[in-house]
C-alpha cells in the first residue's frame, strides 16, 4: 500500500446531539482532515471542544450527521452496525485513559479478548496473546491479574490488547492521564516505538507536553478543526 496514502481521512465532518429539539448541540462543525499511513497525530483541545466526538467518529463508535469518513480505504456511511463492528476489530487498536481490563482475568486473558471475538482457535490465541505482552516488556507478568500490576503495566497490557490483531490505527484517549509523569513518558516512547514498526498513532490528549511527542497536531476549538502553529 502506498505509505502516504492517508489511512484516516473525513470531509466535512458534522456531529449534532438532539437534533431539533430544544436540547440540540452541535458537536463538530464541518471537520476536514487526513491522517496518513504511520504518522502520530495528537488531536488536543479543552474540555467540550468535539475532540471526544472527533474520536468515537474516527473510532466507528459513533456515525457523523454530516460529511464523509473513509477508514483505511473504507467508507463508513456504507456500513451497517456489523460491519462497522467488524472494521474497529480489524482496523482500530483502542487505549484508553482508565485501562479498561477485567479485574478477574489475567494479563494474558484480558490480552486474547478481542481474539475470542474474532473467533480465532484457543492455542492461536495464547501464543499471539504471550507475543504482544512480550513486545510491550511484560513476559514476566502475564499471570498476574491488574490489580497486581502498577499503572504503567496495566497501561502496557491494554496496549498489548490493542495491538493483538495488528490494526492499522492506534486510537489512545488520554493515555498517560492516570499515570505519574515518569511513567507517562515510557508509554510515550512505546508508541513512537509502535509507530517505527508501522502502526498510525492518533492521540487525544489536553496536555501540551504530551502532544509535543507527535509528529503533528490538531488543535480542537468549538467544534472545528485547524493545525497548530
Amino acid at each position: 500500500m502506498n505509505a502516504q496514502a492517508p489511512v484516516i481521512a473525513f470531509e466535512g465532518l458534522g456531529k449534532v446531539y438532539a437534533e431539533g429539539t430544544p436540547a440540540q448541540v452541535t458537536a463538530l462543525r464541518g471537520v476536514t482532515a487526513s491522517i496518513r499511513h504511520g504518522e502520530f497525530v495528537a488531536i488536543m483541545g479543552p474540555s467540550g471542544s468535539g475532540k471526544s466526538t472527533l474520536m468515537n467518529l474516527i473510532g466507528c463508535l459513533d456515525t457523523p450527521s454530516s460529511g464523509r469518513y473513509l477508514c483505511d480505504g473504507v467508507d463508513v456511511a456504507q456500513l451497517d452496525a456489523a460491519g462497522r463492528a467488524r472494521l474497529r476489530l480489524e482496523k482500530i487498536g483502542f487505549v484508553f485513559q482508565g485501562f479498561h481490563l477485567l479485574s478477574r482475568l489475567s494479563a494474558l486473558d484480558n490480552v486474547t479478548l478481542p481474539l475470542i471475538y474474532a473467533g480465532m482457535p484457543r492455542r492461536m490465541r495464547r501464543a499471539k496473546a504471550e507475543q504482544a505482552l512480550t513486545d510491550v516488556g511484560l513476559a514476566e507478568r502475564m499471570s498476574h491479574k491488574p490489580s497486581e500490576l502498577s499503572g504503567g503495566q496495566q497501561q502496557r497490557v491494554a496496549i498489548a490488547r490493542a495491538l493483538i490483531n495488528r490494526p492499522p490505527v492506534i486510537l489512545a484517549d488520554e493515555p498517560t492521564g492516570a499515570l505519574d509523569s515518569h511513567t507517562g513518558e515510557e508509554i510515550l516512547a512505546l508508541f513512537k516505538r509502535l509507530q517505527a514498526e508501522g502502526h498510525t498513532i492518533i492521540l487525544i490528549t489536553h496536555d501540551a507536553h504530551v502532544a509535543e511527542h507527535a509528529d503533528r497536531v490538531l488543535m480542537m476549538q468549538d467544534g472545528q478543526l485547524e493545525e497548530a502553529a
